[in-house]
This record gives C-alpha cells, sequence and structure tokens, in this order.
C-alpha cells in the first residue's frame, strides 16, 4: 500500500535532494529540480567530498559527502540517486528506510533478482519510486502510440540507438561489475523502455553483443547489441543498441497493413505504404524541459493526485528483457523473457 503525501513535512512544496553530481545531475536533473513547480532543491550529496562543497556552495544549499547523513538530517520528500549502476540499490534501500521517496535515473537494477528484490523494499516502506524515463514526458514519444493506431496491424519494426564513445573503457561503464553490462542496461535502457510501453514485453527475443569496436583497450561491457524481437502476434524486428557507431541515431520505425510511423528525436511522422508523409509532428526545445515536466509528475504522483508511469513493477520487465537478451547472447538461442525466474 503506497501512502500519498499529505503535504504534512513542507506543505505543498516538497523537500529535494540530489546524491550523485555528475553530468547527468547538473545538466538535467538540478535544473529540472529548480524550474519545477513547487519543488525545493534543498541538500546535494556526493561521495567526493570537494565535489559536494563545490556544488553546494555554487547553489546555496547544504552539502553532503555521506547520503546517510542527509537523508536523516534534511526532513527530504525525496531524492533523485543519479549515480552508478552499482551503487543504485544501496541508496534505494536507505532512502526507503528513511521513508523518501525516489526518483531513480535509469537503469532500476542491474539485474533481474535485484530488481525484484528491490521492489519489495520500496512496497514495504510504503514511498514511491519512479524511473527517469524523459521520453515519456515528450509529446512526440507520447504521439506514438495514436499514430500506430492509424496503420493498421503492426507487422515488422527497426529500432536503433546509436552513438560513438571514443574510449568504451573509461570509468565505471566499460566494465560490466560495476555497470551490470553495457549498451543494453545503460544507454540501451531508453530503447528498451520505449519497446515496452509501445509494444509490451516480446514473446522472445535473440541477442547478439560484443566487445569489438576498440581491441586496444580493456573493457567487457558491451559496446554493441544487435538484438532480434518476435511477437506471437506476428510482430517482429531488430534493435541496434550501440556506444560504438556515429553519428548519434535514435529511431523507431514499424510497418503495418496501412501505413508507416517513423519515429526520430524531435520528430515523429505517419507515412503511406509507399513512403509519402501523412502527417508529422516536430518539436524544437531545449532537452531538460521533458525533465522538469517528469519532476512535477512525480510530485503529484507524490501527493497523491496522479499514477506512476514508471513504476518498479513495471521496471522488472525491463530487466527480464535485457537477462534474456544478455542469456541468448551466452547460449545463442532464442529466449522467451517471461520464462525467466
Amino acid at each position: 500500500m503506497i501512502r500519498p503525501d499529505t503535504g504534512s513535512r513542507g506543505g505543498r512544496t516538497l523537500r529535494a535532494g540530489v546524491i550523485g553530481l555528475g553530468k547527468q545531475a547538473l545538466e538535467d536533473h538540478i535544473p529540472g529540480l529548480r524550474a519545477a513547480d513547487s519543488v525545493e532543491l534543498t541538500a546535494v550529496c556526493d561521495e567526493d567530498p570537494q565535489i559536494a562543497e563545490e556544488q553546494g556552495r555554487a547553489l546555496e544549499v547544504p552539502w553532503y559527502a555521506d547520503a546517510g547523513l542527509m537523508l536523516a538530517g534534511e526532513n527530504l520528500d525525496f531524492v533523485v540517486i543519479c549515480v552508478p549502476h552499482d551503487a543504485g540499490a544501496r541508496l534505494i534501500e536507505m532512502s526507503a528506510k528513511h521513508g523518501v521517496h525516489v526518483l531513480k535515473e535509469k537503469p532500476f537494477a542491474t539485474s533481474l533478482e535485484q530488481a525484484e528484490w528491490l521492489t519489495d523494499q520500496v512496497e514495504q516502506a510504503g514511498i514511491h519510486l519512479m524511473v527517469t524515463m524523459q521520453r515519456r514526458f515528450n509529446p512526440i514519444y507520447t504521439s506514438f502510440l495514436q499514430l500506430v493506431d492509424q496503420i493498421g496491424q503492426p507487422f515488422v519494426m527497426d529500432a536503433a540507438y546509436t552513438l560513438h564513445i571514443a574510449d568504451p573503457s573509461e570509468g565505471w561503464r566499460g566494465h560490466s561489475d560495476r555497470a551490470g553490462g553495457g549498451c543494453l542496461i545503460d544507454m540501451g535502457y531508453h530503447m528498451v523502455d520505449m519497446l515496452l510501453w509501445y509494444f509490451g514485453l516480446p514473446d522472445r527475443v535473440m541477442a547478439d553483443v560484443s566487445v569489438a569496436a576498440r581491441p586496444d583497450l580493456d573493457y567487457d561491457a558491451e559496446d554493441t547489441a544487435l538484438v532480434q524481437i518476435g511477437y506471437d502476434s506476428g510482430l517482429y524486428g531488430s534493435m541496434l543498441l550501440s556506444r560504438a557507431i556515429g553519428p548519434k541515431t535514435e529511431r523507431i520505425r514499424v510497418t503495418g497493413s496501412k501505413g508507416i510511423v517513423s519515429l526520430e528525436r524531435g520528430r515523429i511522422s505517419r507515412l503511406t505504404s509507399d513512403g509519402e508523409i501523412v502527417e508529422s509532428l516536430v518539436r524544437e526545445q531545449a532537452w531538460p524541459a521533458a525533465s522538469v515536466s517528469q519532476i512535477n509528475h512525480f510530485s503529484h504522483v507524490i501527493k497523491g493526485e496522479r499514477p506512476n508511469p514508471s513504476r518498479p513493477a513495471d521496471h522488472i520487465s525491463h530487466l527480464r528483457f535485457i537477462h534474456a537478451c544478455y542469456q541468448s547472447a551466452r547460449t545463442h538461442a532464442a529466449v522467451t523473457p517471461m520464462a525467466l525466474a
């Protein structure tokens, strides 16, 4: 049973903290918090004391190098957790024990087992946790379901999310023991979320992964993954994810019996079967605008005014899909995500 926040702590203005002061926090979440309605950035935390102090002074809020001290001392309503993947579970558990709601930078967890355990922790604590999926708050992406209803029965899809990282071994993202994997569970998590949002969990997947982009470097988190996807409805297709292929590309193209929907970052179009554009929607914006919408929505979730579109229970499916891809890559066989324990 999730307990809505009635506003007893700080009225209708929610007190927010940020744990992890890397690029994502500084360029996305903190500007979003400062622009959001009825939210006050109350404190920041980073395990590096120098970074914590530097940013705390710049933002004119208290700073901490110990998340436990911040959670115990600041009477927070929620925290934004944006830390290396291997540190997330401990901080979610800690927040839950303090009764503090969580906005968690993706991924929700690094394994299916961890996702199930964290879901239990969150539910037992009665807190809200929402995984940051900014595309769910962008009208380009929310329009997809309206347009796909107009192209008849979808039967084939092609998805890709690629970019080029010069050194895939740099930092924690290059090492599976910290990241939980490579492009599938990191940047690819966004594409996995859209796939499950639009079509649901596939009935079968078959995947190949590689660490071949930079044989001169030492890393074991896959830089590229190609996933074949199949549904019993008849829809099938592929998804290419890569940290080694430029230029930066993000697309989903779905073909149905009566037309095509093509989605790219900033544009979505419906086309005839022979490729003529019927209608198109373009959004020119500063990307952090979606972060503001996301934080505003989470504030309403905490207050019991709106449903949570990105709950822990939903993200168990994400980890089922990702785990199935890794198992398929190891066994060179198709895997049914729902059959995984």
